[in-house]
């Protein structure tokens, strides 16, 4: 018991015990603490692991449709450059100037 004192010492024992159960209960109620803090971290950890998976299959995804467009549009791409460089060539000038004169010469000349 502690020294004495005007109040009654069960008073003072159960104050002192109180403050004893405080005490051994820190250590416990930290380390809960920090385990519910580890608990929540490793939530959002996996949360924004599931949505960066997500956003890449989403990228994968738009690249392949990418890759198929362009796998389909090679044709209508290998036309659309030959007529680009026709058109900026001479050959348009010759050819009118050809059926210019294959007119000229007349309709016995198999062109009409």
């Amino acid at each position: 018991m502690a020294i004495p004192t005007p109040v009654n010492g069960q008073i003072t024992d159960a104050v002192t015990q109180a403050n004893v159960k405080v005490l051994g209960d820190a250590p416990a109620m930290a380390m809960g603490a920090i385990y519910q803090s580890l608990a929540h971290s490793t939530g959002i950890l996996y949360e924004n692991a599931a949505s960066s998976q997500q956003q890449l299959a989403i990228a994968a995804q738009a690249a392949t449709n990418q890759g198929v467009i362009q796998i389909y549009s090679v044709d209508t791409m290998a036309g659309a450059v030959a007529t680009s460089k026709i058109a900026q060539s001479d050959t348009p000038d010759n050819m009118l100037s050809l059926l210019t004169a294959l007119r000229a010469v007349g309709p016995g000349a198999g062109v009409s």
